[in-house]
Formats: structure tokens, C-alpha cells, sequence
């Protein structure tokens, strides 16, 4: 996985721009801030089909991620398994989709 990946979210992170958790996430879609949302790829099948249906309910990009989710933790520096991330600013939302499609 690309490196720059990780550090543009322990950056967005520092930065406060940074959601983190299923049911926070979900929360944050109705009010529009929210730009993207990762999951990673060993999140349950219920956690994807509820983050994708949702983000596909209030028009949010929405995309996988192929790290773990223990990998994005200490990226981010949580402790725990965290599995899905919602991104609350557009500039950081664009190059985390462009680093993501550059990586796979």
C-alpha cells in the first residue's frame, strides 16, 4: 500500500477533519460535510453494505480501501480496529481518492 496514503490520513486526522466509526459516520452523512468515506477491506459485510447504502442514499462518494483495518489504526493513532472513516474536507477527500486509486 502506498505510504502517502497513510500519511494523508494521519494528517487529516492532526487536522481534525476526520470522522472515525461506523455509527458517527452514518450520523455525519444527512448534514452535507461529509466528502468521503473509506472502509477498509476486512470491515464486515453488514458494516459495508450499511456505510455503502447510506452514502449511496445522500449522494456520498464512497470507496474501499485494501489496508487492514489495524494498519489505518496506527496510521491515525487509535488504538482498536477501526473500519470505517469519513473525510470532512474536500481538498483531503481528493487526494485520499487519488493515492487510493493510484494504489490498487
Amino acid at each position: 500500500m502506498n505510504n502517502k496514503f497513510l500519511f494523508m490520513l494521519g494528517l487529516c486526522r492532526k487536522a481534525g477533519k476526520m470522522i472515525i466509526g461506523t455509527d458517527l459516520v452514518t450520523k455525519s452523512l444527512p448534514s452535507k460535510k461529509t466528502y468521503l468515506v473509506i472502509y477498509t477491506s476486512d470491515a464486515s459485510d453488514n458494516t459495508k453494505k450499511r456505510v455503502t447504502d447510506k452514502c449511496s442514499f445522500y449522494g456520498v462518494e464512497c470507496i474501499e480501501t485494501p489496508l487492514l483495518s489495524s494498519v489505518v489504526s496506527d496510521s491515525i493513532g487509535k488504538t482498536g480496529s477501526v473500519c470505517v472513516i469519513g473525510i470532512t474536507d474536500l481538498n483531503f477527500a481528493s487526494e485520499l481518492k487519488s493515492l487510493n486509486k493510484d494504489s490498487q
